[in-house]
């Protein structure tokens, strides 16, 4: 999901500047691990994109404002963006950001993957005819078109069919232009909801279906998609979602309301919000139809 177009960032850091920020705790393993070279892949008006050079994951932490949309890899400031430009030398590691002269040291963390207490398979039922309504009178569609692929995931999740959601993933990640292609943002909104509101709801069947294309998208999504899109599906594998999408978790649960939060995230990005939007529809009907079977074969 990208938050702008520009390229080059017009705040002007100090010279050899320091700053605090608060990071997600998915990014633990990247930040509390030795210094290493990192480069700046991307600059938009609110936010930087910044890829380690070793294997470790997250590979991308995007440096944003306040006013940014807080994604489950971001450090967030409260002090402006330095001048950056992608290519630029960059390091992460020992509990800071290194962007040109500018160190970002992490003073606090937050979690990108709340729990969101115990919710009833009735109260799903309710609310997911309404989520529908939201996304379908709106005038924010997802990149791609109804296909095979989207038919596919939605029908293999909801039959609890791994072998269809599996093929059905491995279509979808990467198709679809831009730096988080339509597919791999479809693809994030289902693995955020099978885990969390899996979960939620005590359907164990969802949480083992999530645990199964979390591993397919380990493998594979390094190769077949951009890294920061990679980065985003690795956390969406975890339960870790963007905050306008944890939003939409809450609301479906009955922690808030439900339409501002929808209308939020589908505005999100050019389709992205969107896309987001279609795959927790789709990973919450998956998580009602496989509870109601467990129920019926009771």
């Amino acid at each position: 999901m990208t938050l702008g177009t520009r390229t080059r960032i017009q705040h002007r850091a100090p010279a050899d500047a320091k700053a605090f920020g608060a990071a997600s705790t998915a990014l633990r393993p990247a930040l509390e691990s030795p210094r290493r070279p990192a480069r700046v892949l991307a600059v938009f008006p609110l936010c930087v994109y910044v890829e380690v050079r070793t294997d470790v994951e997250p590979s991308v932490v995007a440096v944003v404002t306040g006013e940014a949309t807080r994604l489950p890899n971001a450090v967030v400031l409260s002090d402006p963006l330095p001048v950056t430009a992608a290519g630029d030398e960059a390091a992460v590691g020992d509990g800071c950001v290194e962007i040109g002269r500018l160190t970002v040291r992490v003073r606090r963390w937050w979690d990108p993957a709340p729990p969101l207490g115990r919710v009833e398979l009735s109260r799903l039922e309710r609310v997911l005819p309404r989520f529908g309504q939201i996304c379908g009178t709106s005038a924010r569609r997802p990149g791609l078109a109804d296909g095979d692929a989207g038919a596919l995931l939605a029908e293999g999740c909801a039959r609890g069919s791994l072998t269809a959601a599996i093929t059905a993933t491995e279509q979808l990640m990467g198709l679809g232009p831009g730096l988080t292609p339509s597919g791999d943002d479809m693809l994030a909104g289902v693995l955020v909801a099978l885990r969390q509101i899996g979960r939620a709801a005590g359907v164990s069947r969802a949480v083992w279906l999530a645990d199964w294309l979390a591993a397919t998208v380990a493998f594979d999504a390094r190769t077949r998609t951009t890294p920061i899109s990679a980065t985003l599906l690795h956390c969406a594998a975890q339960g870790q979602a963007c905050s306008d999408a944890l939003a939409v978790l809450r609301g479906i649960a009955g922690h808030q309301p439900l339409e501002p939060a929808v209308h939020r995230l589908l505005r999100l990005g050019h389709t992205s919000g969107a896309d987001l939007a279609w795959g927790l529809r789709v990973g919450a009907s998956a998580v009602v139809a496989l509870g109601r079977s467990v129920r019926t074969a009771r």
